[in-house]
């Protein structure tokens, strides 16, 4: 489970610090660089609410399997030449993750009941790990090693094939497949419910400011005289932020009856980082780069806890998660693309810095509704 966290978060952001060498190879508008990054969320959005279904139709240590195979394929495809190829092997990466995003959760609740907390403070650790390294990497990769962008980007498929080598054994004890729709909530049901919709948003939310964070970062600090280099290890910097509080974050989480007094802080913390970034000068980058890390790592582990406290078993949170991710990602697809279109027509940073200080406003009045405790399935 730790390794195939590992995988879910490298692929993506090892693009970051890499976009402009991408966009100068294939001859990208800002837009269509901005497209690298919500490809994989719309990828995301599709699949995730079928996931669960899979799960219960072919096991789910088999879609596992299924979904680590594939996602070292589109790895492998999205360093083939081409235009084509890059948003192909692209797509097929998202799908792959996707399901693991879904499954993930279900794992851990039905693994685990009693450590819900711990382990997803574990994997979330291994997921953010890989991919603050991916981002500060890609740069010497791609450059100092001579592999150019698409060596850089192609060489995480290694990971994902240990992933595979290592999940092996679990076919061997997989799960009986379960075609029965009352494991759950039903979907129709779960649709209804206001606190699926407020986990839902909170989760897009968060995703949107991260994911673009990811893909336009080492632009915005580029547009202000710093190096590539110096901007994707920015970038390391914002992740390695948040990997202590992936970890803090859920094991508090879980033993609170509450988590409105966390959602508080989470979106402080995204105001001041965001507002930073917005208004000060060049030396306090650092700084606010490591408090919205800080927020986003707040953001995350609450997005993830939702998934289980707010539901009874491990179908749910399944389901569950299925919802948030595909309606958050679909919320969040539009995020680096809109960023992108935002630059070019304001010719500066300003505006769509203003739309994410809008997004982190709006994750405060759906966490606090997503942080009341209840359930998914209680009649309302």
């Amino acid at each position: 489970m730790v390794v195939i966290a590992a995988n879910l978060r490298a692929p993506l952001t090892s693009v970051g610090p890499l976009v402009g060498t991408i966009r100068e190879s294939l001859t990208l508008s800002a837009a269509w660089a901005g497209a690298i990054t919500t490809l994989p969320l719309l990828a995301f959005a599709l699949l995730s609410p079928f996931a669960s279904r899979l799960a219960r139709r072919f096991g789910m240590e088999t879609v596992l399997f299924a979904a680590i195979g594939l996602l070292a394929a589109g790895i492998a495809v999205r360093s083939l030449a081409g235009t084509a190829a890059l948003f192909l092997g692209t797509a097929l990466l998202g799908l792959a993750i996707a399901v693991c995003n879904v499954l993930m959760p279900a794992l851990v609740k039905r693994e685990f009941p009693e450590n819900v907390g711990m382990l997803t403070g574990v994997y979330s650790v291994s997921m953010n790990l890989c991919g603050a390294i991916a981002s500060g990497v890609s740069v010497p990769l791609a450059a100092g090693a001579g592999l150019g962008w698409k060596g850089a980007l192609g060489c995480w498929a290694a990971l994902a094939l240990i992933a595979v080598a290592l999940w092996l054994p679990q076919l061997r004890g997989r799960s009986r497949p379960s075609a029965s729709p009352s494991a759950g909530v039903k979907p129709t049901k779960l649709w209804r419910s206001p606190l699926a919709w407020q986990v839902t948003l909170f989760m897009g939310l968060q995703s949107l400011i991260f994911y673009v964070t990811v893909a336009w970062l080492p632009a915005i600090l580029g547009g202000r005289g710093m190096s590539a280099g110096t901007a994707g290890w920015m970038l390391s910097l914002l992740q390695f932020a948040l990997l202590p509080f992936t970890f803090v974050v859920p094991v508090l989480a879980g033993r609170m009856k509450s988590q409105r007094p966390l959602v508080a802080l989470t979106t402080a913390l995204y105001v001041v980082g965001i507002g930073g970034l917005l208004v000060g000068g060049n030396g306090w980058i650092p700084l606010w780069t490591i408090v919205l890390g800080i927020g986003g790592g707040f953001a995350f582990s609450l997005a993830m806890m939702f998934f289980t406290l707010r539901t009874r078993t491990a179908h749910e949170a399944a389901e569950l998660s299925g919802m948030a991710q595909s309606v958050g990602y679909l919320l969040a697809a539009v995020g680096p693309a809109l960023f992108g279109m935002l630059h070019d027509a304001a010719g500066g940073w300003t505006a769509p810095l203003l739309l994410l200080l809008a997004a982190s406003l709006l994750i405060f009045a759906c966490g606090m509704g997503a942080a009341k405790r209840r359930y998914v399935d209680e009649e309302r």
